[in-house]
């Protein structure tokens, strides 16, 4: 997924970039709040992370221009005002959550899985599909050369997130994040585990393979990869 950092404060802004990076999410970061009002318009971002004390346009000024531009892109401010009032102006002008400074970045990441799960649950997209695997949103239900196969909830969850990001690798820390909404453990295989049982019921008994292991940096689903 990708995200849009807008901050000004140089420390600030590298150490949320990288932390952000380094959970698996591409990332583009502003310092200005011109630029970063520039590129919410003109790129397409999963989330926005906004400042409001920026040098030349406060990010509740953004926030505004982009709601009455029908952007409905999730905005996460960050700012060290504290005060209620201040809070309350930033959701009524349509920014989705609120993070005090200083803040841990635990925090921060927990609040864009929450905004991020939240987004792609209003996304109205009733079928996905990838060679002959086909995935019915609404229904739950994965069926491939029209021969229907049970998932569990957790498996389906899986599979929804490779089709999604076909053709990108995914490292187990993001699947870990995304799927079980946990911080990845080098020492469980549960991610390995749930891979094995879902190629047994998705690839096994068809072709072309879908489900692929890149050696050392995790899985991607794929028409044309090789395991």
């Amino acid at each position: 997924m990708k995200l849009l950092v807008v901050e000004d404060e140089i420390k600030t802004g590298e150490y949320v970039r990288q932390g952000l990076m380094e959970s698996g999410f591409v990332v583009d970061l502003a310092r200005t709040g011109l630029d970063g009002h520039h590129l919410a318009l003109t790129e397409s971002y999963d989330l926005i992370i906004l400042d409001v004390m920026l040098p030349d346009v406060d990010g509740w000024r953004i926030v505004q221009a982009l709601r009455e531009a029908k952007s409905s892109t999730p905005v996460l401010f960050l700012t060290a005002r504290d005060s209620v009032e201040d809070r309350v102006k930033g959701l009524e002008l349509g920014a989705d959550d609120y993070l005090i400074k200083p803040f841990a970045f635990s925090e921060l990441l927990a609040r864009v899985r929450t905004l991020l799960r939240r987004g792609a649950t209003s996304v109205l997209i009733d079928q996905l599909q990838v060679a002959d695997l086909v995935l019915d949103i609404p229904r739950r239900r994965a069926i491939r050369k029209e021969v229907r196969i049970n998932l569990t909830n957790k498996e389906f969850a899986l599979l929804e997130l490779l089709v999604r990001r076909q053709g990108e690798v995914l490292p187990r820390s993001l699947i870990a994040s995304q799927v079980w909404d946990m911080n990845f453990d080098s020492d469980t295989n549960v991610i390995d585990v749930a891979i094995r049982r879902l190629r047994a019921k998705i690839d096994d008994t068809f072709e072309p393979k879908l489900i692929h292991t890149v050696r050392g940096m995790g899985y991607m689903l794929d028409v044309s990869s090789v395991s």
